[in-house]
């Protein structure tokens, strides 16, 4: 914002016009050299005019402000926000305020700190490491009255703070048949990893990847899970994780789903595999065609660039969409990744 500040209603000088009201300026935040103390502004506002709540105040656009619709404040949310301008630059200090309001009243400010967890980067949170509440974090966990997102959230700071031990409670979560305990799946599942190490592979194989009866929302939640421990963790070794994505190529109508990640992690292994899915894809199955091209394209190998030649004769449509969508693939050092 331009310009950002705190202020209240002025009843009796609000305009007339439907849909509008006058704010008095209390206290400027930010944009000292657009706004002052004790400055009347218009904003858009459907509220009572009568009211004592103060309002944020924020603004864009320094030659002429455009003031957005003012946000009431309640006194918590006005203090939480004077208090933002006092935190340190570091990142970790700067969790360390905004975790203590994760499950504040006021939703103002309960969703801002859930919002700066969200949009921080995965080492900064995993430098708090010592400074989470572990016990909050495992209550949260099991309320099942707790939103996916925020469920995820936990999922992920208990991973990173919590006891192996944790990992049988986790389990049990995994195995409930109560959706409401599963929610936040891929989260859950990533925590679970992480705790159990590589023996929790065979968990996520059975239950998800290798199980004809898993719905479509848990196999991506547990892509989704190896995705995380594939880049971001290390945890599991990369060559585990890919080789529990190769299940998924046994199954032609969910092989799109880990194709592009064992191009990005340059697992060259799987040319003759994905070469075959092309090859016998139905009209259940097409769209594992444009991966299949974009792994071979990407793919070093000479066999690989044999193999574009040979599929570009049975399907020339596949690849003019791939080269449409994708067009430039870029070719990876050789390396061939890990197996089953």
């Amino acid at each position: 914002m331009d310009a950002a500040a705190i202020g209240r209603i002025n009843a009796e000088g609000k305009n007339g016009i439907e849909g509008l009201a006058t704010f008095t300026i209390q206290k400027v935040l930010s944009g000292d050299k657009l706004i002052r103390k004790d400055q009347s502004i218009e904003a858009s506002y459907l509220g009572p005019t009568k009211t004592e709540k103060s309002f944020l105040l924020l603004g864009i656009d320094p030659t002429r402000l455009l003031w957005s619709s003012p946000l009431a404040l309640s006194p918590e949310a006005e203090k939480y926000i004077e208090d933002l301008r006092k935190l340190p630059e570091s990142q970790t200090e700067r969790l360390e305020f905004f975790q203590k309001f994760f499950e504040h009243p006021d939703p103002l400010i309960a969703r801002d700190c859930f919002d700066e967890f969200a949009l921080a980067p995965y080492s900064d949170v995993l430098a708090l490491k010592d400074k989470m509440d572990r016990e909050k974090l495992l209550e949260w966990v099991q309320d099942n009255k707790k939103t996916p997102d925020r469920k995820r959230l936990y999922f992920t700071m208990l991973a990173i703070c919590g006891k192996p031990e944790d990992a049988s409670l986790l389990e049990s979560m995994i195995k409930s048949e109560n959706p409401e305990a599963r929610a936040g799946l891929d989260a859950l599942l990533a925590a679970y990893l992480t705790l159990k190490g590589e023996k929790g592979l065979e968990l996520v194989k059975e239950s998800f990847l290798d199980n004809a009866h898993s719905p479509f929302a848990d196999i991506y939640s547990a892509v989704m899970a190896l995705r995380f421990h594939g880049t971001e963790a290390n945890v599991l070794s990369k060559e585990s994780v890919v080789g529990a994505m190769h299940r998924l190529l046994e199954r032609p109508e969910l092989a799109d789903l880990v194709i592009p990640d064992l191009a990005r992690w340059n697992d060259w292994s799987q040319v003759a595999k994905v070469s075959e899915l092309f090859e016998k894809s139905t009209d259940e199955t097409n769209w594992v065609r444009v991966p299949v091209i974009n792994y071979l394209r990407a793919c070093p190998l000479p066999e690989a660039q044999a193999m574009l030649t040979k599929l570009e004769k049975i399907d020339p449509n596949a690849f003019k969409r791939a080269k449409t969508f994708f067009p430039i693939v870029s070719p990876a050092a050789p390396k061939v990744g890990g197996a089953d």
